[in-house]
């Protein structure tokens, strides 16, 4: 079976109290299940991963370049300005999604710049926990 990895960023361990009129009220553990049952459906595995901090998310980053892994990434407010995960994101081979589960766009004028969508394959974004589930779609499918 094809693997994807799926890293979340800060703060989304929070959803489903934080901001739900933005996020949604799915928990990043519904959100989780939600990945494996579309990804089962597909016949993919997922590793599914969340963390604050920021040198955690760039050993994934280097650990899924390293493993040749495609990446689902959700960097959330590192998107913005995180040169360093943006350098690791550099270094994947297989394929990279940028997810988020609002419009970045349609918000804050400091959310309309990403450092991760110049190197994705695609961004979704916008569509609430299906952002996630397009994401997978979109993998099985490249």
């Amino acid at each position: 079976m094809r693997k994807v990895m799926i890293l979340n960023g800060p703060n989304l361990d929070r959803l489903g109290t934080r901001e739900p009129e933005i996020y949604g009220s799915l928990t990043l553990t519904d959100i989780e299940k939600l990945c494996h049952q579309t990804a089962a459906e597909l016949e993919l595995t997922v590793d599914f991963r969340q963390t604050n901090e920021e040198s955690e998310l760039i050993k994934w980053l280097h650990e899924a370049a390293e493993t040749k892994t495609f990446v689902i990434i959700n960097p959330a407010a590192f998107t913005h300005y995180s040169v360093a995960i943006r350098d690791a994101a550099a270094m994947l081979t297989d394929g990279l999604i940028e997810v988020h589960l609002s419009n970045p766009i349609s918000r804050e004028e400091f959310r309309h710049t990403s450092l991760i969508s110049g190197l994705a394959t695609g961004t979704i974004s916008g569509f609430g926990a299906n952002s996630y589930v397009l994401a997978i779609q979109a993998f099985a499918r490249l």
